[in-house]
C-alpha cells in the first residue's frame, strides 16, 4: 500500500503516469524494498534452524527390569524429570519418555586460513575463537560458521 491507502499498481494512462509515478512510486519502491528485506530475514531464520548441529540420543534404560522409570539419568548420574531441559558439556539436552537427546549449542568456524590461524574452543562460553598462530591476540577472518 502506498500513502493514502492507495494500492501499488500500474498507472492507468500515459498522461497520468508521471504524476502518479511521482506520488505512488517512492512509496511502492519502499514497500518492495521492505518485502525483499523480510524475505532475506526469513531465509536466514530458516537456515539457522536447519543448521547441521551435532546431535545424539541415549535411550532410557531401567536399572531394574519391571520397575517404573521416574526420569532420565544424565552423564553425571543426576535424575532429570521428563520434559526437562539442561546444558551439559556445551550440549542442549532434553529428557523424554524415550530417552535423552542432546545437540551441540555451538558453531564451528570454517573457511579461515588454517596455515596462519588456529581455532580455540572455550568450554566456559561454548564458543570458538580463531586467532593467528604467531599472535593469539590477533583475530583471523572467518568465512562462515557451522553447527
Amino acid at each position: 500500500m502506498a500513502a493514502g491507502g492507495q494500492p501499488c499498481r500500474e498507472w492507468p494512462s500515459p498522461a497520468d503516469q508521471q504524476e502518479q509515478r511521482t506520488h505512488l512510486g517512492a512509496h511502492c519502491e519502499i514497500s518492495r524494498h521492505s518485502k525483499t528485506i523480510l524475505a532475506c530475514l526469513l531465509v536466514l531464520a530458516i537456515s539457522v534452524t536447519l543448521s547441521n548441529a551435532q546431535c545424539f540420543f541415549q535411550p532410557l534404560e531401567s536399572s531394574m527390569p519391571g520397575s517404573e522409570i521416574a526420569g532420565c539419568r544424565d552423564a553425571d548420574g543426576e535424575l532429570r524429570e521428563f520434559g526437562s531441559s539442561w546444558m551439559s558439556n556445551c550440549n542442549n539436552c532434553t529428557c523424554s519418555v524415550s530417552g535423552i537427546s542432546c545437540c551441540s549449542s555451538y558453531t564451528r568456524p570454517v573457511g579461515y586460513n588454517e596455515e596462519e590461524c588456529v581455532s580455540i574452543f572455550n568450554k566456559e562460553t561454548c564458543t570458538y575463537e580463531v586467532v593467528e598462530k604467531a599472535d593469539y591476540s590477533k583475530a583471523c577472518q572467518v568465512q562462515g560458521w557451522v553447527g
